[in-house]
């Protein structure tokens, strides 16, 4: 039964992105398959305890978002709603501000950016590279200040102000502090570090999280349909 479960778990695509670990590939599969369906870093971890698997949740993060390293870029988007936000977060006590747009439609996290100060001059060059990476030309972007309609205009692109369609950014960001516990109160390391687990985090929620709202498609499956 509990091998069924594991083989079951088991992507045989995945094997590369796991060599050299010293834990059998389908536990990890396993543990990353639990935390894909929204429990937190130490559920599986705990879940593993009851098999004889002893591994810290330190160690599944890192499974998750190896996964995720594996895959490429979200593919491009022709996004027709887009929320964009941004968020600010402490790295050695210090505060930095997490630009990210996510498409209404697809769920897909377009971008994410960190940046040392917030304002209409990082945002207009966070939406100036979101725009080499994805078609916009009809897109129409929900903001929820007026210092955004000038980044927007800046760069050539439409936007709006709304508080309610919008909501699924200040979501994301919320999971997002949510599961890297290391955000509750300040994260310890560099800015490089920082940024790499935000990258990750954004494959990782991309590609691996199924969302109801999708019929448990990740974003990438919806935008590829």
């Amino acid at each position: 039964m509990l091998a069924d479960l594991f083989s079951e778990s088991l992507e045989p695509d995945l094997e590369e992105a796991w060599e050299r670990e010293r834990t059998a590939t389908p536990v990890r599969a396993f543990a990353v398959r639990l935390h894909a369906t929204d429990c937190s870093l130490r559920e599986p971890k705990e879940i593993l305890r009851l098999f004889g698997v002893e591994r810290s949740h330190q160690a599944i993060f890192q499974w998750v978002h190896r996964v995720s390293d594996s895959v490429g870029d979200p593919p491009e988007a022709q996004p027709k709603r887009v929320a964009v936000d941004e968020t600010a977060i402490k790295i050695n006590g210090k505060w930095s501000w997490l630009y990210a747009a996510i498409d209404l439609d697809t769920k897909l996290i377009l971008d994410v950016k960190l940046f040392g100060r917030h304002g209409t001059d990082p945002a207009a060059a966070f939406l100036h590279d979101l725009r080499e990476k994805h078609d916009l030309s009809d897109a129409v972007f929900l903001v929820d200040q007026f210092g955004y309609r000038t980044a927007l205009v800046r760069v050539g692109l439409n936007g709006r102000v709304d508080y309610t369609d919008r909501n699924l950014i200040e979501q994301w960001f919320h999971t997002l502090k949510m599961r890297i516990d290391r955000f509750h109160n300040s994260w310890v390391g560099s800015r490089l570090s920082a940024r790499e687990w935000l990258e990750q985090f954004a494959h990782y929620y991309n590609h691996q999280r199924p969302h109801q709202s999708l019929d448990g498609r990740t974003p990438v499956k919806e935008v590829l349909n």
